[in-house]
């Protein structure tokens, strides 16, 4: 139902004429919408559903009186009884005209205020018991009402003359009206106030009360009108100066036409000046473009400053300063697209998960600063494709190793020839967007140098709370990057300045374990590898076991790079094959892996002889390309008492060999050896790979136990590695990186692993397969550790299993 927009009155002889018209208790009712009709109002209305129709019809046969009430929601088509309000306007029917369409346009003046009691039918029409609300008389005009009358009139007149629909008619009427009541009926039905206030006027009975509310609301509407007149001159001044602008634009343009000096550089800069006004950009930022096209107007054409200025002007118009993508907020899209590009990872597709969710309840939220640090290989810039992906925004890839200029981040200054931003805004740039998922690789391998500190650089950049006002040396204005998303990979952490690590949120990436590279290849690098390589799937056959034996034979490393080399090595030489007339199907098993491969590079260390001889002890370490295991051998010489140390080994491996020397000398009763023994003879403890070097505290209770081994002649059982951090006391202190050291092991197929009391809590970090094929022994002092390896562990094995069940539990 729609209503005219034609201005409602009010007709005094007619409502007389109503006065005595008596109206029944029962009546057919009609819901309006879009307008509240108050007492003696005349209003045309267009009638379009059915049960309005009905209700119209049948008043039109009975008494020509319908009750007209106002829908809350005006949207509903099929409103409901909840969705009316329950006071209204008893009508009556004065004239009704079919339309063309079916519709009815029909004219209704109101009698009498009701308030619906019941609702005695609902279908087709609706038909309700009302109570009629009587009009309390008006009382003696006092002179605060009559001050109250005339502050409504004033205050109607200025609201109607602001809105340009003043009429000289309406205010003959409204000046002639004493009643409050009517009064405030008359004002309040025409000045086009929200449903919710006009409803309020119409429900307060008291006629002073409610000559009072449409005070309040009018003082309400008089102040917005005041400002929405003031905007519209505003707009009109600003349209005339610009009309003229124009107008004297093109005067000069045709004069120059005339005379004959149009050129080429007057049409570039009038290009330039149309791309400004619609490019859309802060106000700071649009004054400054405005200004330096005023310059570049003043330059002749061929000064070498107007390249430097037409290219700054270049940088405005191509900036995303308000240019953004919308995200994606369904957090089951964005977790099956995660999901279809990566395997595992929990922990990040929870967190970005997350981010998604306080982004679709918090539109404003700033872009979070994480950094994923990891092996390589473990997909790390993938990760970050996927999430661009997953949440529907662009991707930008910066690469930050081995950058030294703090230029490269902040830009150069303008005066400098050929200066342009920094690698931040060419990156927006790149992607048209302010709101792009923007990565920075190898954030640990940044450098500096007398050119600046790229990393202090970052700081701005990298804090939430500082680099919505990024000021770059090129543009020397603040560009907002708090939409951005920022994600920084890394090996290791120990690297990263502080304080700019301090500003990330920081997610590792452990490696993968043996079954996770299998589906890994199974469902990303085999498929893609085949595709790559123009081959078929029917072509090539490869089944579970083969497919262990290349990632645990062929592949020694925390991702997954070196495995997809292999199996692109397999799908080469079938594509040979199959170039060459082959048709397949080639079927690698494990008798005929070698032929594509060659022999096994790595064998698993129970098959190794390494650990059966004395002084021969594993141990765990971590690199930046993930766990690794550490073979330390040590040799007890006819000597002096001098400790050799060689390896490559950094001062701090040096200090835990001294320390664990101290340890041994701290022990001779139980190592069964004289107090001077260690005066006669030279230890020499070796760690293989010696073109590597190594650091780190983590072989402590390692060192420890070769020397005890070497002296004691007894060797360590085969398959135990150990990692801990040894005192002069012999406590055993936490390490870090547990999880990279496990898969290390497991790799190597060891699975007994001695490890630090203290580091049980963070066992939750590795995955449950893992937990269960192997066996963790806590240790809180080195004396537990020579009794796990060099004597008797089957007492042992069972009380640390309960301690790590405990701990899982």
């Amino acid at each position: 139902m729609e209503f005219d927009d034609s201005l409602s009155t009010s007709m005094g002889d007619f409502g007389e004429q109503t006065q005595d018209l008596e109206i029944p208790e029962s009546l057919p009712m009609m819901a309006v919408r879009d307008v509240v009709v108050f007492n003696y109002m005349i209003i045309p209305l267009f009638v379009g559903r059915p049960g309005s129709i009905e209700a119209v019809n049948e008043g039109l046969n009975s008494n020509k009186l319908l009750m007209l009430v106002t829908q809350k929601d005006p949207t509903k088509d099929d409103p409901e009884d909840k969705d009316l309000y329950d006071v209204g306007m008893v009508s009556m029917i004065m004239r009704t005209l079919k339309l063309p369409d079916g519709r009815l346009k029909v004219l209704v003046q109101a009698l009498s205020k009701a308030k619906v009691r019941s609702y005695l039918q609902k279908k087709p029409f609706y038909r309700v018991e009302i109570d009629l609300i009587e009009e309390p008389e008006t009382p003696e005009i006092t002179v605060e009402t009559e001050a109250l009358m005339r502050t409504v009139r004033e205050q109607t007149e200025k609201i109607m003359s602001l809105r340009g629909i003043l009429s000289s008619d309406l205010m003959m009427i409204i000046n002639n009206i004493e009643e409050p009541g009517r009064l405030a009926d008359l004002v309040g039905s025409n000045l086009r106030l929200k449903i919710s206030e006009s409803q309020r006027i119409l429900e307060t009975v008291d006629p002073t009360d409610r000559l009072r509310l449409v005070a309040d609301l009018l003082h309400k509407e008089l102040e917005v009108s005041t400002v929405q007149a003031k905007i519209q001159s505003d707009a009109k001044e600003e349209m005339s100066r610009s009309q003229r602008e124009y107008f004297l634009r093109e005067q000069i343009q045709a004069l120059k036409r005339e005379l004959g000096d149009e050129d080429s550089y007057s049409q570039e800069i009038e290009e330039l000046s149309k791309q400004l006004r619609k490019k859309k950009m802060p106000k700071y930022a649009k004054k400054e473009a405005r200004k330096q096209l005023r310059r570049l107007e003043m330059m002749h054409p061929d000064a070498s400053e107007a390249t430097i200025v037409r290219t700054y002007l270049d940088w405005f118009l191509d900036l995303p300063w308000k240019q953004s993508t919308t995200d994606v907020l369904d957090l089951k899209v964005a977790a099956d697209v995660l999901d279809e590009d990566h395997y595992g990872l929990d922990r990040i597709k929870e967190r970005i998960l997350e981010y998604l969710a306080v982004r679709k309840l918090n539109a404003d939220t700033k872009g979070p600063i994480i950094c994923f640090v990891g092996p390589p290989g473990v997909g790390k810039t993938s990760l970050g494709q996927a999430i661009a992906k997953a949440m529907g925004r662009k991707f930008y890839r910066l690469s930050l190793g081995g950058m030294r200029d703090e230029a490269e981040i902040r830009g150069h200054r303008r005066t400098y020839i050929g200066a342009l931003p920094g690698r931040i805004l060419q990156g927006l740039k790149n992607v048209g967007a302010n709101n792009p998922v923007f990565m920075m690789d190898e954030i640990d391998k940044i450098g500096d140098d007398y050119r600046g500190d790229p990393s202090s650089a970052l700081l701005e950049v990298l804090d939430p709370e500082q680099n919505n006002t990024f000021s770059d040396h090129y543009m020397n204005l603040p560009f907002d990057l708090s939409k951005v998303m920022f994600i920084t990979t890394a090996n290791r952490s120990d690297t990263i300045p502080g304080p700019l690590l301090d500003r990330m949120e920081v997610i590792q990436l452990s490696g993968y374990t043996l079954e996770e590279k299998m589906v890994i290849a199974k469902k990303y690098l085999l498929p893609r590898q085949i595709k790559e390589n123009g081959i078929k799937v029917s072509q090539i056959k490869l089944d579970d076991a083969t497919l262990e034996i290349i990632v645990s034979r062929y592949t020694h490393e925390a991702g997954v790079r070196n495995l997809e080399r292999a199996l692109g090595k397999v799908c080469r030489k079938i594509a040979r094959k199959v170039a060459e007339g082959g048709k397949g199907p080639y079927v690698i098993s494990e008798k005929t892996v070698e032929k594509y491969l060659g022999p096994p590079r790595f064998l698993p260390e129970t098959e190794l002889d390494t650990s059966s001889q004395p002084g021969l002890v594993i141990g765990l370490a971590w690199t930046e390309v993930g766990g690794e295991l550490l073979h330390i051998e040590t040799s007890v010489l006819p000597g002096k008492g001098k400790l050799l140390l060689t390896g490559q080994l950094g001062e701090v491996m040096k200090e835990s060999a001294q320390a664990a020397l101290s340890y041994c000398r701290s022990r001779n009763k139980m190592l069964g050896v004289e107090p001077d023994y260690f005066d006669k003879v030279d230890i020499h403890i070796h760690v293989p790979a010696g073109a590597i070097p190594k650091d780190g505290p983590s072989a402590g209770i390692t060192m420890t136990t070769a020397l005890f081994s070497a002296i004691s002649g007894k060797a360590v059982k085969r398959g135990i590695a150990m990692t801990g951090e040894v005192t002069l006391r012999g406590r055993v202190l936490p390490i870090g990186g547990l999880k990279d050291k496990a898969l290390a092991a497991l790799r190597a197929d060891i699975t007994k692993i001695i490890i630090p009391e203290e580091n049980q809590k963070d066992l939750v970090e590795i995955p449950e397969e893992l937990r269960k094929k192997i066996t963790f022994y806590p240790v809180r002092h080195m004396d537990e550790v020579i009794e796990l390896t060099l004597g008797n562990i089957s007492a042992r094995k069972n009380q640390a299993k309960l301690v790590v069940v405990k701990d899982d539990k």
